[in-house]
């Protein structure tokens, strides 16, 4: 069994640029454990300047890496994913330690996360064109897909190995070289990650990891360059809404997956056990940090208690609260101070708006960044925690009477990255899925996020897909070319 302090000395804590570099004047800035408040580590602070030394080392062997057989740059991913899974217990060990998430947690997301590679080095060798007849008689048409270009992918703090893995997959088995800018929260992840895919045989300059705590300061030269060609984000919707912003005057590429408030709706023909097991993957996965995680709950009337009474039951008698690293935890604490405030008060808005604490309900104090398991029952329409995505362990409760009604109050959001149905009737569950206004649905299902099918939403949850066959297709331009 590794150790806590094995696994960050392993991490190279400097930039990546083909290799560990110091930041440009020394700089750096610390990582704390969302379990005690105290930092683990420094890592270099990226200067604008060092951004774009990466985008030079980019550029420098794009063609090249294009030009790499698919076969090969499949084959290099196909190592990486078997490296990460050799070191499984490394990396889940360090995302525990830098996130909070509770290990189990931890070893899912390895899982999923070096699926990606896994998928991807098998697309890499499945990028189609196609060739015809023109129709009109005049000669022959040729459609040919190539890779875009240096991307930048800017990714979370939430899941510090799968965010990374999903955009870094597809654009590698595409031919593209790739900058990524990890949140500041979470980067040793990411770095050790560059460094194992340097032992796996990835050129230098295809991969490089700027490290930075101001996010927008070391991106705005990139998004300047006209040599970049692609921007993909994860994060919240404000965020994103700026970088669309400031990458139209390059008319950017650009895959926004953003902000959600996925609604979970409960008929009152479903399977009430199966609904609370499902409840409690899709509320507590990843600690409730996640976009996909169930935001409010809709319950039908008929059996609005019956579900109530078991969910708090289920949530009372299978959450355990501690640090990520004890092995009897379920549920580690927020990743910061900030994210613990928010959750708080969102908690306070709807008790004093007239929700009931059904579970748990108050921040338990001490070291680190804690907040329980909570179910609020009778929920106001006025409560922002109907609106707003809470992003922790908080599950908002209300009834619906009609079927109309659920979906109704299930698309009442901005939102639209993915809804969750219960129902026994397969053709209510096809009518709601389609009526529901999300990217993504799970019918019966409480956890829905697969390497091998399309991840994203709509409305002001994004647009683009990430996994699946359309993934690679983020990464590749069509080029027509025209034969007599």
């Amino acid at each position: 069994m590794v150790s806590e302090r094995e696994v960050l000395e392993s991490v190279p804590t400097q930039l990546w640029i083909g290799g560990p570099v110091a930041a440009t004047g020394g700089g750096t800035f610390p990582v704390h454990n969302p379990a005690t408040g105290e930092v683990l580590t420094q890592v270099a602070d990226a200067k604008p300047e060092d951004a774009v030394r990466a985008l030079d080392a980019a550029v420098a062997v794009q063609a090249q890496w294009a030009a790499r057989p698919s076969r090969e740059r499949g084959e290099i991913l196909r190592t990486v994913f078997e490296q990460i899974t050799a070191r499984a217990e490394e990396f889940a060990l360090l995302m525990t330690l830098e996130m909070g998430k509770a290990l189990p947690e931890s070893r899912n997301e390895v899982k999923y996360g070096a699926e990606f590679f896994r998928w991807f080095s098998e697309e890499a060798v499945r990028v189609h064109g196609r060739y015809l007849h023109a129709p009109s008689g005049t000669g022959r048409i040729m459609v040919h897909k190539q890779p875009v270009g240096p991307c930048l992918a800017i990714t979370p703090w939430n899941f510090p190995l799968a965010m990374g893995t999903r955009k870094i997959g597809p654009a590698l088995a595409a031919g593209c070289t790739m900058i990524v800018k990890p949140a500041s929260a979470t980067p040793l992840t990411m770095l050790l990650l560059a460094k194992l895919c340097s032992e796996a045989g990835l050129p230098d300059g295809v991969l490089s990891v700027i490290t930075s705590s101001s996010s927008g300061a070391v991106t705005q030269p990139l998004l300047d360059d006209p040599r970049l060609r692609k921007l993909t984000f994860t994060g919240s919707t404000e965020v994103g809404k700026k970088l669309v912003e400031k990458s139209s005057n390059g008319l950017l590429r650009t895959s926004m997956e953003l902000g959600g408030n996925a609604p979970f709706v409960v008929f009152d023909d479903a399977d009430i056990d199966a609904a609370v097991q499902g409840a409690m993957l899709a509320k507590l996965r990843n600690g409730g940090e996640a976009c996909t995680a169930a935001n409010r709950f809709h319950v039908q009337n008929g059996v609005l208690e019956e579900f109530t009474t078991k969910f708090v039951e289920a949530m009372s008698s299978g959450v355990t609260l501690g640090p990520g690293t004890d092995p009897n935890t379920t549920l580690g604490p927020l990743i910061n101070e900030e994210q613990l405030d928010t959750v708080s008060e969102l908690v306070e808005d709807a008790v004093a708006a007239g929700a009931e604490v059904r579970l748990g309900g108050k921040a338990p104090g001490g070291p680190g960044w804690f907040y329980p398991a909570t179910i609020l029952s009778g929920v106001p329409p006025q409560a922002r925690i109907l609106r707003e995505e809470v992003f922790g362990p908080v599950a908002p409760i209300v009834g619906f009477a009609t079927e109309e009604e659920g979906i109704a109050a299930a698309n009442d959001t901005e939102f639209g990255l993915v809804s969750y149905v219960y129902t026994r009737d397969l053709d209510r569950a096809l009518r709601v899925a389609e009526g529901l206004e999300s990217g993504m649905v799970g019918v019966n299902r409480g956890v829905i996020s697969d390497p091998a099918a399309p991840f994203g939403g709509v409305k002001a949850s994004g647009f683009g897909r990430e996994g699946g066959t359309e993934g690679i297709e983020e990464y590749l331009s069509t080029k027509y070319i025209a034969l007599s």
